[in-house]
């Protein structure tokens, strides 16, 4: 693959590779000493330009649709071709590592790179060698070629634009092109985990995981805005890590060597840690700077509201290396409910388990620039659904099984509104739930009463250390009892027309929603 191209540069350190970056006008140092560049049009994921090779063997083991579309082998075929011809002219960076902490699960795997900056980003995000005779050793299992600069022809090539993200399980390649997100690289490989770990037994899993003192193991699930970082980035814990995991039977792994944090609206009194690893070393995606002094504006999003920072593990000052801890004690699923109507906490059975994990329930604020303040209710199966090429119900067994073996505690903790829908209540008072996931990860919340909320069915505790009981019960904190109800059978109806689309689900699973009327 790479015999032709004019230099190949193998496995440089971040500092050689800052060096090129820079070099090449790929991007600036920032006065905090990460390399900072721009994405250019493409400030995210691209999921409409994402394709799995449609291949006999693996037809009818993937869930077809928009999320995963097919393209047919002989396409897939001459773009590639075209590819390898595309990378024969260009420097190339490689670096060769790992995804998977566990040494029994483990997959090396290679990441080509046209820019220096993008492969200074796989070698913060994936597990690095730990030695150059574990190096020499290396036999990848799956490759990136990631070539920002290749467009796509829709017309020729079968793709929806210029940009293409095509994983093949045969030839065992991403290919990415068009785009210079290098967040790509990240959810492919992390798309490619969740394909191949179930034959194992492994249940993948878009979550964070942090360990406390004793070596009790919590898992945070959550979509974008719930808190799923802010919560699980705990002083008084070890961070095993912030994104992607595997629960085998050995207990919890990180797939990753590093972390791809959000930074809009970052600062050092919220989040320290982060904060703090914004260093040299690090990659700062589409930040905006100081003209003059480069120091980061982390509130500008005038490029994006999805500014990114790269950086490896080891910059957390309390992260659990390697990346692995015991099964779970605890599962938390954090929703931000701009209803209003869901508990600030919530202990669920395994049946609703499976449920929740399978609605992935948030909510997004629609239209608010125009003064529109209706919520909409967003499902992404799982947690994660643009990462699962398998048919949900896969994923959901393996938690529901894993939960079960091994005793977990489940929660559902509302990180969203209060005392009314958005617009009228209040975000959740974050001291609040800060109280709440200690008082879930001490187990002190279980010596607690619990009563049946009347519509989502979920066990609502009576009491709980630093809370006030009345914000317990989000139905007490509504002045129109009325507008309460009518708002929690809506969110209920929602759930319900979700939780419709998916086949071959237990029926205990399915009869563990909400009550609808």
């Amino acid at each position: 693959m790479l015999q032709k191209s004019p230099k190949v540069y193998y496995d440089l350190s971040p500092a050689a590779l800052v060096e090129h970056a820079i070099r090449k006008n790929e991007g600036i140092l920032a006065a905090n000493g990460a390399l900072t560049v721009t994405t250019g049009k493409y400030t995210g994921r691209s999921p409409k330009d994402k394709f799995i090779i449609d291949y006999p063997e693996i037809h009818d083991t993937i869930a077809w649709g928009s999320i995963n579309q097919p393209m047919d082998p002989e396409r897939f075929e001459r773009l590639f071709e075209k590819a390898l011809d595309y990378a024969s002219k260009k420097e190339l960076y490689v670096f060769r590592g790992y995804v998977g902490a566990d040494p029994a699960y483990r997959m090396p795997i290679r990441v080509i790179n046209e820019f220096a900056w993008q492969n200074l980003f796989a070698h913060q995000l994936f597990i690095r060698p730990a030695s150059k005779e574990e190096l020499a050793n290396h036999q990848a299992e799956f490759t990136v070629l990631a070539l920002p600069t290749m467009q796509a022809d829709p017309a020729v090539d079968g793709t929806h634009s210029e940009a293409f993200i095509l994983v093949s399980f045969k030839e065992r390649v991403v290919l990415i092109g068009g785009t210079h997100y290098a967040g790509e690289m990240k959810k492919s490989i992390f798309s490619v985990l969740n394909y191949l770990l179930p034959e194992k037994n492994v249940c993948p899993m878009h979550c964070s995981a942090n360990m406390g003192a004793n070596g009790d193991v919590a898992l945070f699930f959550g979509l974008s805005g719930t808190g799923k970082t802010t919560l699980s980035a705990d002083p008084k814990r070890r961070l095993i890590g912030d994104d992607e995991h595997g629960w085998s039977a050995n207990g919890i792994f990180n797939f990753e060597g590093g972390c791809y944090a959000k930074c809009i609206n970052l600062s050092a009194e919220k989040e320290p840690q982060i904060y703090a690893a914004i260093r040299f070393g690090s990659v700062l995606e589409n930040v905006i700077l100081d003209p003059d002094t480069r120091v980061p504006d982390y509130d500008d999003a005038s490029r994006t509201e999805n500014t990114r920072a790269a950086y490896p593990i080891d910059y957390i000052p309390n992260a659990q290396i390697p990346g692995i801890g015991g099964h779970p004690n605890v599962v938390v699923f954090l929703t931000a409910d701009a209803f209003g109507v869901l508990p600030p906490v919530a202990k669920l059975t395994p049946e609703q388990a499976m449920y929740h994990f399978m609605s992935g329930y948030t909510s997004k604020l629609a239209g608010t620039e125009r003064g529109i303040t209706e919520p909409q209710a967003t499902f992404s199966a799982c947690f994660g659904a643009p990462f699962l090429p398998r048919p949900v119900p896969v994923y959901a067994k393996l938690l529901g099984e894993k939960i079960r073996e091994h005793n977990a505690r489940v929660y559902l903790i509302n990180t969203g509104w209060t005392g009314g829908p958005y617009g009228i209540g209040k975000r959740m008072n974050l001291p609040y739930t800060r109280a709440i996931v200690d008082a879930v990860l001490s187990g002190e919340l279980e010596k607690a009463s619990f009563v049946e909320d009347p519509i989502f069915r979920v066990l609502v505790p009576t009491t709980c250390p630093n809370v006030p009981a009345e914000v317990l019960q989000p139905r007490n904190t509504w002045q129109d009892k009325a507008a309460y109800d009518e708002q929690a059978r809506k969110l209920a109806r929602l759930f319900a027309e979700n939780f419709a689309k998916f086949t071959n689900v237990d029926p205990a699973v399915a009869a563990a929603g909400p009550r609808v009327e």
